[in-house]
Order: C-alpha cells, then sequence, then structure tokens
C-alpha cells in the first residue's frame, strides 16, 4: 500500500491517500482543504483517486471535496447518520468556519462493517458515533484513520450537534481497542499513535 499525510487547511486536518501498489488507484480521505497540495502529492505519487472517504462532515474535512468531484468525477463516500448534515451547510459548519457554505451530496451512504475495495486495498467501515453520530474510523491493514474519534493522547469534541462524550468513550473502548495493540493510529488532527499507546496514556479512557 502507498500512503500519504497531508496536513491540510487552517484547522490542521490531516488528509490520508492511500493508493494500492498494483492498480495505481487511490482513496483520497477527508481531503479538508487544500486541493492543489493534495492534487500535486497524487501527481507525484503516480496514483489515480477513484474515491473519497470521509470520517464525518464538518467542514475542516470536507472543503477540497467539490474540487475533486469536479475534477475526477469521483464518488463520495460518508456515513449514512452524516449524510444529510454533509449536504446541508449550515449543519456542516462550512459558513461559520469559512464564511462560504459549500453543501455535497454523498454518493454512498455507508453502515458500520461496511467494506470497500480498491485494487487489492479493503478499506473496513467502523462505526464510532460520539463527535458526530455518523462518525467512522476507516481500517485498511494495520493502519486505522479515526477521524475526529480518537487522537493521539486525547478525543474529539462532543459538543458540538450530534456528539456525546458517552458515546465516544464508547466507540473508543468497545469498536475501536477491540483491535491489535500494534494498530497504528491515524487521526483527523495531530500525529500518529497506537492503540497500545492509547490504552496505556490516553488520559480520556484510563
Amino acid at each position: 500500500m502507498i500512503f500519504e499525510t497531508l496536513e491540510v487547511g487552517i484547522y490542521g486536518a490531516n488528509c490520508y491517500i492511500a493508493g494500492s501498489e498494483k492498480t495505481k488507484e487511490a482513496a483520497i480521505i477527508d481531503p479538508g482543504a487544500d486541493f492543489n497540495k493534495i492534487d500535486k502529492k497524487l501527481n507525484e505519487l503516480g496514483l489515480i483517486p477513484k474515491i473519497i472517504i470521509l470520517t464525518h462532515y464538518h467542514g475542516d474535512h470536507i472543503g477540497a471535496v467539490k474540487e475533486f468531484t469536479d475534477k475526477y468525477n469521483l464518488k463520495i463516500y460518508i456515513h449514512k447518520e452524516d449524510a444529510e448534515a454533509l449536504n446541508n451547510s449550515n449543519m456542516n459548519l462550512t459558513k461559520t468556519m469559512f464564511g462560504k457554505g459549500v453543501s455535497i451530496k454523498a454518493d454512498v451512504e455507508l453502515k458500520d462493517g461496511d467494506e470497500i475495495d480498491l485494487g487489492e486495498l479493503k478499506f473496513k467501515i467502523i462505526h464510532t458515533p460520539g463527535h458526530t453520530k455518523g462518525g467512522i474510523c476507516i481500517k485498511v491493514g494495520n493502519i486505522m484513520m479515526t477521524g475526529d474519534t480518537l487522537f493521539n493522547s486525547s478525543i474529539g469534541r462532543t459538543d458540538l450537534p450530534g456528539g456525546s462524550f458517552e458515546e465516544i468513550i464508547t466507540s473508543i473502548k468497545e469498536k475501536i481497542f477491540k483491535y491489535d495493540d500494534d494498530t497504528l493510529i491515524y487521526p483527523g488532527h495531530m500525529s500518529p499513535s497506537t492503540i497500545k499507546r492509547e490504552k496505556q496514556f490516553n488520559p480520556f479512557v484510563n
């Protein structure tokens, strides 16, 4: 697998590129901003974007989606519980964050346990509500992209609409921590971690 991290936008969101070494097809996870920066990296890697997977609907994770769909006609995947807000510029906070509203209609509404195949890659969808109702983690190989559910030594906000502290803690303990300790955690903001490290040192779950 070809895997790259790009920090994008004024909110420092992590955009991930996961590509097949065999077919050179790629998934873009959370293209939050900086279309040119992400597109340049795809070209450098020799990858052809095929799909966009969103961990949730917030503006700092969706800002470059329309530019990618306009250029590449990509399919957009998001959990079914977040699809409505993605298509509502007031709910997805783009008006608040950027002063300009963005509304995006998802092509595929995901549910817990879904798998998306791309070349030899298999993206497993793990529904982890708490930051939003439809927040997801995405596991491919030994990597889990946790969006704004689980951070390095922290957790996502739960004070926004659809957020719940109880739900996010349950999601982390029951849906994320059941995977192998050596699973690599790539969060929606900040630096990577491992499940083992978060079990030991994350103050919110200990």
